[in-house]
């Protein structure tokens, strides 16, 4: 029964090795070293020969957002399999990029990925660790060294330089005096009284739902202006939010707003939605982010749910005064 059980365990032993000798897996990064906030991209590869590994099951490493704490993974494309060698047509290669990047400095270790072969967690194929430096932005120091203040010149006094101010003043009094006498002389008579009637003040809603069905319409991103087009709909959002409740949002930053908003009465999805807007808006316009095809619209659409949300129901009274004016 012993020797079984060794042979058992030693058959065990030589399959997984096998499995592994004919599955490799590698991981490349374009790039060792980047400045703060620029990206990078990272290649995950799968290779196997399809003859020999026809019941093969892989189970890839889970990617989170952070590879860890100091690297961000702003994009996972998804897995694609490919024959690199058209004379070698068994032979498969599996293959993922992630595109990271860093707001912190320095030389970070990035752990090999994990794979498990066929349900084997105690025996994982791993690829190469890899390294990532960060490095500063260089400053020049002597652009901001302190210079000595100058001495003031001393001028002597003359009284002739004053005349001409002095001309002004009393040209300007005597027109004072001019205009004070012909103001009291046409005021003598009472004029009558025009009154107007003050036009209805357009919602901020409609006018911010109003600008994103063009910025919709327009569709900017697709001729490749992506800053463009988040900056448009971050912009509206802030103006919409500065008229709607009163916050100076243009001139605060996406966290300052989102701070804000946690004493606001507003429903938790609409500041999930807000959050995405701003955030992504952030990630666009200063750390150089593209997102993916389906972000664009998801942003829009959060946009319009924002606004519908959280505008006022007295707002919507007058919208419907404005759209259905009463004849006379």
């Amino acid at each position: 029964m012993k020797l079984k059980k060794y042979i058992l365990i030693l058959f065990t032993l030589l399959t997984s090795f096998v499995v592994k000798s004919q599955v490799e897996v590698h991981a490349v990064i374009d790039s060792t070293s980047i400045r703060i906030g620029e990206q990078t991209k990272l290649d995950i590869y799968l290779n196997y020969d399809a003859s020999t590994q026809k019941n093969l099951e892989v189970l890839w490493p889970l990617i989170e957002d952070t590879l860890k704490k100091e690297i961000e993974v702003l994009n996972i494309s998804k897995i694609d399999t490919t024959i690199p060698n058209k004379n070698k047509p068994n032979l498969i290669q599996q293959h993922i990029q992630l595109t990271i990047t860093s707001f912190d400095s320095g030389a970070y270790f990035i752990p090999p990925f994990k794979f498990i072969l066929n349900k084997d967690t105690a025996n994982p194929l791993l690829t190469e660790p890899l390294h990532l430096v960060v490095n500063t932005v260089p400053i020049d120091t002597s652009l901001t060294k302190i210079k000595d203040i100058k001495a003031p010149f001393d001028e002597p006094f003359d009284w002739k330089w004053y005349l001409p101010y002095a001309y002004w003043g009393l040209a300007i009094l005597a027109a004072l005096i001019i205009l004070i006498i012909i103001i009291r002389k046409l005021t003598k008579k009472k004029p009558q009284e025009i009154i107007i009637e003050e036009a209805p003040k357009i919602p901020a809603h409609i006018t911010a739902l109003s600008t994103l069905e063009k910025i919709k319409q327009e569709a900017v991103w697709k001729d490749n202006k992506v800053k463009d087009y988040y900056s448009s709909i971050a912009d509206t959002i802030r103006l919409y939010i500065e008229e709607r409740f009163k916050v100076n949002a243009l001139e605060l930053t996406s966290d300052e707003i989102l701070h804000i908003f946690k004493s606001q009465v507003v429903d938790s999805e609409s500041k999930s939605k807000l959050h995405q807007i701003l955030i992504l808006s952030d990630f666009v316009k200063f750390a150089k982010q593209i997102p993916i095809e389906t972000e664009h619209t998801l942003t829009l659409n959060n946009a319009f749910d924002f606004v519908n949300g959280t505008k006022r129901d007295a707002e919507i009274v007058n919208d419907q005064t404005i759209n259905n004016p009463t004849t006379k």
